[in-house]
């Protein structure tokens, strides 16, 4: 009798106990309540009318070498979220690219800039660095541009893919520095194969079928300038129309032959030119 009363006293404080650990965790806050500098926050109910705050992606060059490109980026006067270096190391076969800004935070690459009818672009984009020395040619002689290499253009197409994927970036608002602020800036150069990019789903790219098709319009009669600055601008540029070939438009052509149409970067308003221009206009916007 002793020993089955002591086991049901045994069984009594086991259960109490297990109810005084309960009721203990019990006090604590629920996981949704998150202690901040003098006060809670109940995160328990979510809105769900909201967007992201990045809309754009921006591609640079360093126009420097690595080690100095991340003492400046680290610095106090510029800043980009990642940097993707000449050859990036690997780990499980996977690249591996610096972070230098968590995405919530608004960093200082794109400065003056334009895009889409959205100003200030820092405020809307993340920006990826990559190690380049961009021109790299001799006074007196063809400007020519550092190529980038395999494995770095693997890195940006991962990286890219993923940011794009996570905020749904729309292929015309993946851009390099010098479509944001034509003239002022002119990374990442024509020697950055944005072509590769689209071919990985990063980007946008005039479907060359129709590019044909416009290119054998424009043989036969050339739209006018009015027309070509509105497609200019209606594509993302920042162009006023304005119907002179003025030199802001030479400026804007450049930029768009930099990232379409790299072979010849003059800004002459060419058939080809313009046929890849409609041809992304209709495609995208």
């Amino acid at each position: 009798m002793k020993r089955r009363s002591g086991v049901i006293l045994r069984r009594a404080a086991l259960v109490g106990a297990l109810a005084g650990l309960a009721a203990l965790a019990g006090c604590g806050p629920p996981p949704t309540l998150v202690k901040r500098h003098g006060y809670w926050a109940d995160q328990s109910v979510q809105a769900t009318a909201y967007n992201h705050r990045v809309r754009f992606l921006v591609l640079h060059y360093t126009s420097d070498h690595a080690d100095r490109a991340l003492r400046v980026l680290t610095g106090p006067r510029v800043s980009v979220h990642y940097l993707v270096g000449p050859d990036p190391a690997t780990r499980d076969g996977q690249p591996i690219v610096r972070q230098l800004l968590p995405e919530r935070l608004r960093a200082w690459h794109a400065g003056v800039s334009s895009w889409a009818g959205r100003h200030h672009i820092n405020d809307s984009s993340i920006g990826i660095e990559i190690v380049n020395l961009g021109p790299i040619n001799a006074p007196g002689t063809p400007r020519r541009w550092q190529p980038y290499g395999d494995a770095q253009i693997r890195a940006v197409i991962a990286l890219a893919r993923d940011i794009v994927t996570r905020y749904d970036i729309k292929p015309a608002n993946v851009v390099g520095h010098s479509d944001i602020a034509p003239g002022r800036k002119i990374d990442p150069g024509p020697a950055f194969p944005w072509h590769r990019l689209y071919e990985a789903g990063i980007g946008a790219w005039p479907n060359p079928q129709r590019v044909a098709y416009y290119r054998a319009q424009f043989i036969q009669q050339k739209p006018d300038v009015g027309a070509i600055q509105r497609k200019l601008a209606d594509y993302g540029y920042n162009l006023p129309v304005t119907g002179q070939m003025d030199a802001r438009t030479h400026t804007v052509l450049r930029a768009f032959q930099m990232h379409f149409r790299p072979t010849t970067v003059d800004g002459v308003a060419d058939d080809d030119t313009l046929a890849r221009l409609w041809a992304l206009d209709e495609r995208y916007r």
